[in-house]
């Protein structure tokens, strides 16, 4: 387990306040607005890609707050949400809600949908993606593309991306058996790039890596989604149907540190950071 330790504590200054009325969450956030300090620990879980966002948040969160002490812990294996029922994290990141919890979401997440750039599938439906990942479609010439057979790359079980690219597709616990399971995103790329005909391999993975890999040259693309491309744009509006919420999940009581911790990520600043990898939310009160 990965874990990260910055020992301070927290205290809300006055230059704080205006931005929690500006940004509309003063109503959301009520026990931090009433309440000029705030002091303690806390913990952030997550098993995920997002740990380098996360902790570059909870620094840069220390830094403007000199004595906050937020910890991170992360582990590939662990289950966060059960980390935040226990007791032992007071956040959980995650993509998917928990009736025992409040969840806050924070950003979106693209899921990209990644082949071989020698791959002339020009794109694919949300439901041939399903097809595809669960061992329906197994030639790439039967969705207009090269007579290559599909080597499907599934993801970890317990990933955040893994169960919401389920739930978009429909296809929760149908994965085919013997299917090719990878790590990380890194590995999935470069899978995708070393695999040759007679077979063509097809991951999916976070927008943001996707996207990097094209942009430097890598040669992957990334596959429109009913005649959608893959971009932050479509991701945010939800144009792009393959998209996750970057959820914070905490326990229902009010906890001042928390909840200061929340308004920081929705903080210009905070969104600033969290833009960097994944699509920053609009935080503005509704006009209506």
């Amino acid at each position: 387990m990965i874990r990260l330790a910055f020992r301070r504590s927290l205290f809300i200054t006055f230059s704080l306040w205006p931005l929690l009325i500006g940004t509309g969450l003063r109503a959301a956030f009520p026990s931090v607005a009433a309440a000029q300090e705030v002091g303690g620990s806390m913990a952030i879980a997550g098993n995920g890609p997002e740990l380098s966002v996360f902790e570059k948040l909870a620094r840069s969160f220390e830094k403007a707050n000199p004595r906050a002490y937020v910890d991170i812990l992360w582990d590939p294996n662990s289950k966060p949400v059960e980390l935040v029922k226990a007791g032992k994290a007071s956040l959980a990141v995650t993509g998917s809600e928990d009736p025992d919890l409040k969840a806050t979401q924070v950003a979106w997440d693209g899921i990209a949908v990644v082949v071989n750039l020698s791959n002339h599938t020009k794109e694919i439906t949300l439901q041939q993606v399903a097809d595809v990942f669960s061992g329906k479609v197994t030639s790439w010439s039967d969705l207009g593309g090269p007579e290559t057979k599909v080597l499907v790359l599934e993801r970890p079980k317990n990933a955040n991306i893994k169960e919401a690219f389920e739930r978009q597709t429909g296809r929760e616990g149908r994965t085919p058996p013997g299917v090719k399971v990878v790590a990380s995103d890194d590995k999935a790329i470069k899978t995708v790039v070393g695999t040759l005909p007679p077979l063509s391999a097809v991951t999916y993975l976070s927008l943001s890596p996707a996207l990097e890999a094209v942009t430097t040259g890598v040669s992957v693309r990334l596959l429109p989604v009913d005649k959608v491309e893959p971009e932050k744009p479509t991701v945010k509006d939800g144009r792009y149907k393959l998209r996750r919420p970057v959820l914070l999940l905490a326990k229902k009581e009010p906890n001042p540190l928390i909840e200061a911790f929340i308004a920081y990520a929705f903080s210009p600043a905070g969104q600033t950071i969290i833009d960097e990898v994944y699509i920053a939310i609009d935080t503005k009160p509704s006009a209506h």
